[in-house]
């Protein structure tokens, strides 16, 4: 019996808590145990071995870790379960491979299915790492980049040529929250034999189901929803069993990228309380999105669940519920965003996201976008439009919504000496490095 048939047709809330997982045989265990080890005993000569070394199936026997672990194929089938809970499309189940970090698993998916002379078509807002990774790197090894705006659809279109083999799009995408249609870029791709994948980081599989839009692949930053702790680093690809198969033997054996089993353990912990968590994500992040936008000291509030986001609309139809994270401008600019990020008490000043502590942190235009160099000048000025001097994003935690928002609130009042002085001291040191 396959590892999900026990558990077909059951909600996200089950699939959560018991997929790919069963009482340990020999000793009862509800939970399963954490394999750490790098080697197994083979099986004997003959057909089973040869499956294994030659990795044939999702199901062969673990030679090494690096290729497959217990505890890791644990994680992949609960990750397939929750990603694909009706299965894909054409009726088949979707497939996952784990690695050590959302960047591991991007950079294999990439390097598997795109060679010399190939065209990737990317967001071109999207995880700064991944836009790097694609922009800066890619194009090294004779790969043609193209990163456009995937929220109007004909911009993708426009961009596709002879030789596109895949479009990456990220929605919610990492930082601006902007929204891009999957069902309308799958029909794009498809119509022209191209894959597309979906980073789905920010929405988590209790939020958004790409794979019902007509997406190929799904990528997650295991590190951030899907944990949830912020206690463990991990990445996956979700496709078809032979892309997956296809990925796990070309780029996690030879690019090395495997998660520990122990990272993995973490993780399956986390998928438990999926569910619940990212509903309490989403309420706190609507009640703290409607306070800052009548804030006197914020100019501007970008959060897929307020009517004023440009895709609301399409947010609304294509996910489930917003998500936990959002960004917002000050009025005073960088002065202010110091002050923010010295006052506040109950948020902490950190990069991260989709931990049960609510965390912030400023991007200033002037490093994130204007330094961008894989972006065009047209580029950097129409997300300049958006960012205006810098963004405070926003992951917002599990907390009490009113304990947030007072502590929001107090610290957007508040005064300090290094944000009075920051502006002018920022300045400054900007020119010692210029001159050099």
């Amino acid at each position: 019996m396959d590892a999900l048939d026990e558990f077909d047709g059951m909600d996200m809330e089950t699939l959560a808590v018991h997929a790919g997982e069963k009482a340990d045989p020999e000793t009862g265990a509800i939970r399963s145990p954490i394999d750490m080890t790098t080697t197994f005993k083979l099986p004997k000569f003959g057909g089973k071995l040869i499956e294994s070394l030659l990795m044939e199936n999702t199901n062969a026997a673990h030679v090494y870790t690096r290729w497959s672990n217990p505890t890791l194929r644990t994680l992949e089938t609960r990750l397939a379960a929750l990603e694909a809970p009706k299965g894909l499309p054409d009726g088949n189940q979707a497939h996952a491979v784990v690695f050590a970090s959302g960047m591991a698993a991007i950079s294999s998916l990439a390097m598997t299915f795109l060679s010399q002379g190939d065209h990737l078509v990317a967001s071109e807002i999207c995880y700064p790492g991944a836009a790097e990774f694609f922009g800066l790197h890619l194009t090294r090894f004779g790969i043609e980049v193209s990163l456009v705006d995937t929220c109007d659809p004909e911009n993708v279109k426009q961009a596709i040529k002879p030789n596109t083999k895949l479009i990456y799009m990220e929605t919610p995408a990492n930082p601006l929250l902007r929204i891009s249609d999957i069902s309308a870029l799958a029909d794009i791709a498809h119509n022209t034999g191209i894959k597309l994948a979906v980073d789905s980081t920010f929405a988590s599989p209790a939020l958004q189901q790409p794979f019902a839009l007509g997406a190929d692949f799904v990528v997650h930053s295991l590190t951030k929803y899907l944990n949830g702790h912020g206690d463990a680093l991990g990445g996956v690809v979700l496709g078809r069993d032979e892309d997956i198969m296809r990925i796990r033997r070309e780029m996690l054996v030879h690019l090395g990228g495997s998660m520990s089993p122990f990272n993995a353990w973490l993780i399956l912990r986390g998928l438990v309380t999926l569910p619940e968590r990212m509903k309490k994500h989403c309420e706190n992040a609507m009640l703290i999105a409607r306070f800052l936008e009548n804030h006197p000291r914020v100019e501007h509030v970008v959060y897929p669940g307020l009517p004023s986001h440009p895709q609301h609309e399409l947010a609304s139809w294509q996910m489930s519920d917003f998500g936990g994270m959002l960004n917002f401008q000050l009025k005073g600019g960088l002065g202010a965003a110091i002050t923010l990020a010295e006052k506040i008490r109950v948020f902490s000043y950190a990069t991260s996201l989709g931990h049960a502590h609510s965390l912030l942190f400023y991007y200033l235009s002037e490093l994130y976008v204007d330094m961008a160099d894989y972006l065009s000048d047209a580029q950097k000025a129409s997300i300049r439009a958006s960012t205006g001097e810098g963004i405070i994003r926003a992951s917002i935690g599990l907390e009490n919504a009113e304990d947030l928002i007072e502590d929001l609130d107090r610290a957007l009042r508040a005064r300090s000496l290094r944000g009075a002085a920051g502006p002018l001291v920022y300045k400054l040191l900007k020119g010692k490095t210029a001159k050099k």
